[in-house]
């Protein structure tokens, strides 16, 4: 039975866990999961849990690689502290254990960081770019503002590096009721004068990206590739309203996934994330990991955690066609967290 050690995820990673385990094929795993806090529901999916430390560099790396010894685990698949730990995969590899992250360094920091990976691929005919400038000071934030709003375009702003909507404002023309918004519901607008006035009060800050606001439809699109990146499967999602989910056949969509994985031989599970602005899909960023809502991608009937696993274990992975035009939500669920499939153990390492 192969063990498979997955460090602080989202708690998204419950699904992950029970997709692995429930495979077609009867395949047997082991799980072990890490966290801050041991009572973390990721954690109610796996064997073996044990509270993880909170330490950083080296300390961290000296932490995973202990468990790993310790556990004799077959393969880790991190998602805290990424790219630290894809710089010391040969350590990883020299004691037997896989490690389930892109390799390559350099496209992997450009996925981390917003810029970065925006100038790796304009004018390559890959994936539209939105408009963007980026921005350290507050009289480079009014500059870029006006030269979008003189261009005709709506504005919004996000931190370079800030994972999922972390840090993303939209602009708003006119101030609204102070009184109506505090009873309203929290949003993530702002006008132009607040976001001045507060980048004001710093000499300067970390890099913002002030870009073109895209109106149109959003969509997830799901990927799956083998260990050198050749794209297998690629599933997108539209995010509808609210809570819903439409799995979406769009040849524009998966010619753009092909594009992208053909140029950035991503390894494994990854997630485009696009916006339509005026008719055309333009890049928000790529996730060089399962994305949050790939549980959802699932019932497309490609079991996207698995066939990742058998990617990183080299094995040869044919998934089924996945199925289109699905509708789907997903509803809270009740999970008992004072009763594990295996034993606990707790650790302050």
């Amino acid at each position: 039975m192969r063990k498979i050690w997955l460090n602080r995820w989202f708690s998204v990673a419950y699904h992950y866990v029970n997709l692995i385990r429930n495979n077609e094929d009867g395949e047997r795993f082991e799980f072990y999961g890490t966290h801050p806090s041991i009572d973390h529901v990721s954690l109610s999916a796996c064997d073996v849990k044990e509270t993880e430390p909170k330490v950083e560099g080296e300390a961290y790396i000296e932490f995973c690689l202990d468990f790993c010894r310790r556990h004799g685990i077959d393969l880790f698949i991190p998602r805290l502290h990424m790219e630290l730990i894809a710089r010391h995969i040969r350590r990883f590899e020299e004691i037997g254990t896989r490690v389930m992250v892109c390799s390559d360094m350099e496209l992997l920091e450009n996925m981390m960081n917003k810029e970065k990976f925006y100038r790796s691929l304009e004018g390559k005919g890959i994936v539209e770019i939105p408009n963007y400038r980026v921005v350290r000071t507050a009289g480079q934030f009014a500059q870029a503002y006006q030269e979008l709003r003189a261009e005709g375009e709506k504005v919004c702003f996000k931190p370079t590096e800030a994972e999922g909507g972390m840090g993303f404002r939209i602009i708003k023309e006119e101030a609204g009721d102070p009184l109506e918004e505090l009873y309203g519901w929290v949003t993530l607008e702002t006008t132009y004068e607040e976001a001045y006035r507060t980048l004001s009060s710093v000499e300067s800050f970390d890099d913002l990206m002030v870009m073109e606001m895209l109106e149109g439809d959003e969509y997830s699109i799901d990927c799956l590739a083998d260990a050198a990146g050749n794209l297998l499967t690629a599933v997108p999602r539209l995010k509808s309203e609210g809570r819903v989910y439409q799995l979406e056949y769009s040849e524009e969509l998966l010619a753009l996934s092909r594009r992208i994985a053909e140029n950035c031989r991503i390894p494994y599970a990854f997630n485009v994330q696009v916006k339509y602005n005026k008719g055309v899909p333009k890049l928000l960023e790529i996730n060089p990991r399962m994305s949050g809502g790939l549980y959802i991608t699932c019932l497309s009937g490609v079991n996207f955690p698995y066939y990742a696993v058998k990617a990183a274990f080299g094995e040869e992975c044919r998934p089924p066609e996945p199925e289109f035009g699905i509708k789907a939500s997903y509803v809270e669920q009740a999970v008992r967290l004072d009763q594990v499939r295996g034993k606990a153990v707790i650790s302050d390492l």
